[in-house]
């Protein structure tokens, strides 16, 4: 049986297995790991199919498409939206109180614009570290990280959760690991809990090196529709 049969809710729960069996291998909670569903091209019937099988978290990479989901969702049957993508400086103020937790930020100037925005409750923020120093990746050099965790805690509106990364793409399941246990010491460094890595092919090793959010699409949703 292959990973996308069934529904939505056979494959959650197939899914849930998995992150129980590798939290049982690392001594850890299957409660500490939050599992996103990432959304992104998916019709908006998918997602509350998700919802009524239990997903209570959704991530996004496209702001215009993540606003039109948000906005037409009640709030009592809404889950909590994640933007993953690489969130543009002048779409700061679109973004800004929307979502649960913005996952890839990785600029002094866009924090800045963050913050401006902010006018209730703090913004929550990942900083998204490009470990395998990518030219086609987003995300701050480990060299830079201290100054821009430093800027974050400096300013009001912004509430730094942790790190994010996405490793160099590969076919083993297992190749991410040492990307992972990167992050994770980083992590350490700045005392942050919060480590999103993970993704259809590779959560399981991710959360034995410490995730705390886990960003799966295709083994949810099945493959991307077109935008």
């Amino acid at each position: 049986m292959s990973a996308l049969d069934g529904g939505i809710a056979s494959r959650l729960a197939a899914i849930h297995v998995r992150i129980r069996q590798a939290c049982e291998r690392s001594g850890r909670d299957p409660d500490s790991v939050t599992l996103i569903g990432v959304a992104k091209t998916q019709p908006l019937a998918l997602i509350r199919e998700a919802w009524e099988a239990g997903l209570r978290d959704i991530g996004e990479n496209y702001i215009q498409e993540a606003v039109v989901k948000i906005d037409a969702m009640a709030p009592g049957e809404r889950p909590a939206f994640h933007f993953i993508g690489h969130l543009q400086t002048n779409k700061a103020r679109l973004a800004s109180g929307r979502f649960a937790i913005l996952h890839g930020i990785d600029s002094e100037r866009l924090l800045n614009a963050l913050s401006a925005a902010s006018s209730a409750a703090p913004q929550p923020i990942m900083l998204q570290v490009n470990l395998g120093d990518e030219a086609s990746k987003h995300g701050v050099a480990p060299a830079a990280l201290a100054g821009l965790v430093g800027h974050a805690r400096s300013l009001p509106g912004i509430e730094l959760r942790g790190l994010m990364t996405i490793p160099p793409a590969s076919d083993d399941g297992l190749a991410g690991r040492p990307w992972f246990r990167d992050l994770h010491a980083l992590a350490k460094t700045f005392g942050l809990e919060g480590l999103s890595m993970g993704m259809s092919g590779d959560f399981e090793t991710a959360i034995e090196e410490g995730a705390t959010h886990i960003r799966v699409g295709r083994a949810i949703f099945g493959e991307r529709g077109q935008r």
